[in-house]
């Protein structure tokens, strides 16, 4: 049977494929549209298969709260001009709104949840093979507390998400989410750093010491004082505040509300530190 361009037009609309292959699956299946739907989808299979060996690096990263739960992910792709694409962006989003609504527990849940009569994983396949490009979604995570905040900042290549103990006023804990993103905290708090991590440190401290010419009888109280400073530049209470350093995060929380401080904070960066 002949393909028209009305059907040609409501499979590509169906799909998000290009023209000529709605055209190429309608003619191989007779004009049987989910016949074709599934053409189309077996090809972006194996467009998904050929590209594995590409790297990723480009994508989408959003993030959103609801109150006492908030999300964030990261769909990446081969190219800028992919990820700055308006279905790119949606597809990213309708994948973010799914999570909000389930709150799946982790990434692989997330790939397997449906939206409509397809799994996430199915969903992202299609679209590759739309754009013939890799695409993976290769982050998720969440947070939960009284209250928690979402930031995206623009251009979509970076997010944030930050719980708190109590509720705040909006502009607070945006304000706290845009420290996660400028000043990329390794940790919330002293005690959540990594041991072997400030061992490393103390260890950096000791021989710079050493080479300085330092006593071996001051090196401790040397790394002691190597340890606070890195305690101040990478650990989310301890940092100055962006708006203010005369405060820490933390004494600037509890200034604003008595009490208030982070409980969890999670930052995804497609961009390069």
């Amino acid at each position: 049977m002949a393909v028209t361009m009305a059907d040609i037009a409501k499979l590509r609309q169906m799909t998000g494929a290009g023209m000529m292959d709605c055209k190429g699956a309608l003619t191989e299946a007779a004009g049987d549209f989910n016949k074709a739907i599934e053409i189309i989808r077996k090809k972006g299979q194996a467009v998904a298969a050929k590209r594995n060996d590409r790297q990723a690096a480009e994508g989408c990263a959003l993030a959103a709260s609801d109150g006492k739960f908030a999300a964030a992910l990261a769909l990446k792709c081969e190219t800028d001009f992919v990820a700055q694409n308006a279905d790119f962006i949606k597809l990213t989003q309708s994948i973010l709104d799914l999570a909000m609504a389930q709150k799946p527990a982790t990434l692989d849940e997330l790939k397997n949840a449906k939206i409509g009569n397809s799994t996430v994983a199915e969903l992202i396949s299609d679209r590759i093979g739309v754009t013939g490009e890799k695409m993976e979604l290769d982050f998720y995570c969440t947070v939960t507390g009284e209250s928690t905040v979402a930031y995206i900042h623009p251009g979509n290549k970076l997010a944030t998400l930050v719980a708190f103990n109590q509720d705040a006023d909006a502009q607070v804990k945006k304000e706290i989410a845009m420290q996660v993103a400028a000043m990329n905290p390794v940790a919330l708090d002293r005690a959540s750093v990594p041991a072997e991590l400030l061992e490393k440190e103390r260890e950096i401290a000791k021989d710079k010491a050493r080479q300085a010419g330092k006593p071996e009888n001051i090196l401790d109280r040397i790394a002691d004082g190597a340890l606070n400073k890195y305690y101040s530049e990478n650990v989310l209470l301890d940092q100055e505040f962006i708006k203010d350093n005369k405060k820490t995060v933390a004494a600037y929380m509890d200034s604003v509300s008595k009490g208030l401080t982070a409980i969890d904070f999670k930052r995804v960066n497609l961009n390069q530190d």
